[in-house]
């Protein structure tokens, strides 16, 4: 057997779309453990730009199952338009290639009004959500209340689901200065909405299990980042599911002895949506300039995404938490032009350094950020496929990263597209044959 997951190691928007993508060849199943469509996930195939908010990378590959588990909240409206513009694109997706958990939580219309009415309320300190109605649906399922997935294949059972969470709704939603939810109105739509889900229904952790015991190459695909895991993140500027490699195994129903490696995608610099702390911020030129070449524009909200240098400290509490066996290095490309390069290699609070992450996000606020500085390099470098072929300076700063981490780059990504890429480690054997 051969598990592996792949999580995000900063704030998230790291590039995990095209990594999953890329191991994709290669597997044979592809299954998202946690989030919703409050995250996009952009891959781009020989030119062409796709951004997938919820269904599995692994989607475009023909040969490819995909799963999502009951770790995810599920937006039915989501999917199906997910689902319509692939068939549009000539890439059908029956209930044979995709299934989905019987036990995902569903997001109902009062989740994303409930969202965004609390985000306008906060004001100032808002915590930066998508407003599509993630965090209440969490809420629902933690406190034993929502609707899932199975709910929808029965009328009566549908009925009786939504009873459950209809008074909460209500007071909630008046507490809010809003109108009660139209339950009459949500049970006719989501009953149809359940003939439609009905045939993707499956107990997916079991099928991945099963597909294990025969050998087969299992890629399990996180949404947003360390940095924003609910409990071990910068709370409460977080997000509402658990992100970290941990998360996969609760997030999909396996077990952690299935589990082979670890890997974390970083960016070769760092970003960060939303508020919250973020010490390697960079506000000036150079800041725009990471943002506009490297595209940093949310994929599901189109918000800019804040820009700073690469944070050692911060990756080195990610590279703790998710247990990483190795990382992919995404992004270096854009770093091209710039010509002394900063690493953040531990704070300063109070003249005192810090060379761990600090537990919260007040004290992650007062840090001063100490800089190691490097050389720049001028070239293209998107064309570049063998890692001894890339500037010295180049070469030395992935160097660095991996001195100063203890672990490896087992890929380093030039370029958007899946093929601009330098595969230096193996995830499994078959990877290395097409490279």
């Amino acid at each position: 057997m051969s598990a592996v997951i792949v999580v995000g190691a900063q704030w998230g928007d790291e590039g995990k779309g095209k990594i999953v993508d890329l191991l994709s060849q290669t597997a044979h199943w592809v299954v998202r453990f946690q989030g919703g469509n409050n995250a996009g996930h952009t891959l781009v195939v020989r030119g062409e730009k796709r951004v997938l908010h919820l269904l599995p990378s692994g989607i475009l590959h023909p040969n490819v199952r995909c799963g999502i588990g009951p770790g995810v909240v599920l937006d039915p409206e989501v999917l199906f338009a997910e689902l319509e513009s692939l068939r549009e694109s000539g890439i059908d997706v029956a209930p044979d290639r995709l299934r989905i958990s019987d036990a995902v939580p569903i997001i109902l219309p009062m989740h994303r009004e409930i969202d965004k009415l609390r985000e306008q309320r906060l004001g100032d300190g808002k915590i930066g959500t998508t407003g599509k109605g993630i965090g209440p649906c969490y809420e629902d399922a933690i406190g034993r209340r929502a609707v899932v997935a199975r709910d929808l294949t029965s009328r009566a059972r549908l009925e009786k689901a939504l009873a459950r969470i209809a008074d909460d709704a209500t007071a909630l939603l008046q507490s809010l200065g809003a109108p009660p939810p139209d339950m009459a109105a949500i049970t006719e739509r989501y009953a149809m909405i359940g003939q439609r889900v009905a045939p993707y229904l499956d107990d997916v952790g079991a099928r991945i299990d099963e597909a294990l015991l025969r050998g087969e190459h299992v890629l399990l695909e996180g949404a947003q980042g360390t940095l924003l895991d609910v409990r071990h993140g910068t709370y409460p500027f977080v997000t509402s599911s658990h992100t970290i490699a941990g998360g996969a195994c609760t997030g999909l129903g396996i077990g952690p002895t299935r589990i082979d490696r670890v890997v974390g995608v970083v960016k070769a610099y760092a970003t960060r949506v939303g508020s919250g702390p973020f010490p390697t911020e960079l506000n000036e030129e150079i800041g725009q300039r990471l943002r506009d070449i490297g595209r940093e524009y949310g994929a599901t909200t189109g918000r800019p995404r804040r820009c700073g240098w690469l944070d050692l400290v911060a990756l080195k509490h990610a590279v703790r938490l998710n247990g990483l066996t190795g990382i992919f290095l995404n992004k270096i490309d854009v770093m091209s032009g710039i010509d002394r390069i900063a690493l953040c290699t531990g704070y300063r609070v109070d003249g005192e350094i810090l060379r761990d992450f600090p537990g919260h996000s007040t004290d992650l606020a007062a840090v001063e950020p100490i800089y190691e500085w490097m050389d720049g390099w001028q070239e293209d470098i998107r064309e570049v496929r063998r890692f001894d072929d890339l500037p010295i300076a180049t070469q030395l700063y992935v160097q660095r990263i991996e001195e100063m981490l203890g672990i490896g780059i087992d890929l380093i990504s030039v370029g958007p597209d899946r093929e601009e890429s330098i595969v230096l480690r193996e995830t499994w054997p078959e990877q290395l044959a097409r490279h």
